[in-house]
């Protein structure tokens, strides 16, 4: 089904907003995806904070072009989805990374982070990241132990009199 000049322009216009304000972008490449499986992966991805789209090759290199970014070579070939993340890329990478690894129906092309182009080892070592409410409680208990641990040790000389004292009263006592 054809489409005219004007509805290409706005698919343009909206790739170019994905592109534009998104944290994290994976193109990838798909085959066999039933509507079951493609829902499956759009809710995962939306719960992660991100949208996951079926794109037109053609379109989204105009998209790319106006929005000042460079692609690898192969990546607008054949059936292509954009999954963006607005949020947490490390969500949308593990997301299309364990479907994958589960239906062998994607394959992860290329993406972007932060305004730049990478490779596909780079995204499967993002997958592999914890996330960042993961990664903020981590920092933060590193952070607090110390401060703890002093009070604790602070806390050690004056436990240790009061059971001197405790155990001085009892012989007092017995």
């Amino acid at each position: 089904m054809a489409i005219s000049k004007q509805q290409k322009e706005e698919l343009v216009a909206q790739y170019k907003k994905w592109v534009e304000s998104s944290d994290g972008l994976v193109l990838a490449h798909y085959h066999n995806l039933s509507v079951k499986d493609i829902s499956n992966l759009r809710k995962e991805i939306r719960e992660s904070g991100g949208e996951f789209h079926v794109i037109k090759n053609t379109l989204a290199k105009r998209a790319f072009e106006e929005s000042g970014r460079e692609w690898k070579e192969g990546v607008f070939n054949g059936p292509t989805a954009l999954g963006v993340s607005y949020e947490n890329p490390s969500g949308l990478a593990k997301a299309l990374k364990n479907f994958a690894k589960e239906h062998g129906t994607i394959e992860i092309k290329s993406g972007y982070l932060a305004e730049r182009l990478v490779t596909v080892e780079e995204i499967n070592a993002l997958a592999d990241l914890p996330s960042m409410d993961e990664m903020r409680a981590k920092l933060l208990s590193t952070i607090a132990a110390p401060a703890s641990k002093l009070v604790r040790t602070l806390a050690e000389p004056g436990r240790q009199v009061a059971a001197v004292l405790k155990s001085y009263s009892e012989q007092a006592a017995a």
